[in-house]
């Protein structure tokens, strides 16, 4: 069953997990909790642009930040990345429900004039 999530929390998640670095963020966070400085250290980037996009992450709910101490910690949330997958799942259901109506039309016999 999918959780009623608004269209606004829907686009920020999609959004978030839309660009690349975001992605690989998410993926490293889920093997283990990771500091801000080590994500910035991973990335070819500015540490301000790795926050900027840890900002997003987090924004969306799929990640989680908490501070130990002057650290930073962030942690992808399993549950959030869960719902996404559901409702993907559930577009898919929906789309592959209209490919069989589709194919079933398609495979019924033609009319012709004279049998209608």
């Amino acid at each position: 069953m999918v959780e009623q999530q608004s269209d606004a929390d829907i686009d920020r998640v999609f959004h978030a997990l839309a660009d690349a670095t975001r992605r690989d963020i998410v993926r490293r966070t889920l093997v283990s909790e990771q500091s801000v400085t080590q994500l910035a250290a991973a990335y070819a980037m500015s540490f301000a642009a790795v926050s900027k996009h840890i900002a997003v992450l987090a924004e969306a709910r799929l990640i989680t930040k908490r501070a130990e101490g002057r650290v930073r910690l962030v942690r992808a949330d399993p549950a959030a990345l869960a719902r996404a997958q559901e409702l993907l799942r559930s577009y898919e259901d929906l789309w592959r429900g209209r490919i069989d109506r589709l194919d079933a039309l398609l495979s019924e016999p033609e009319l012709t004039p004279n049998e209608s």
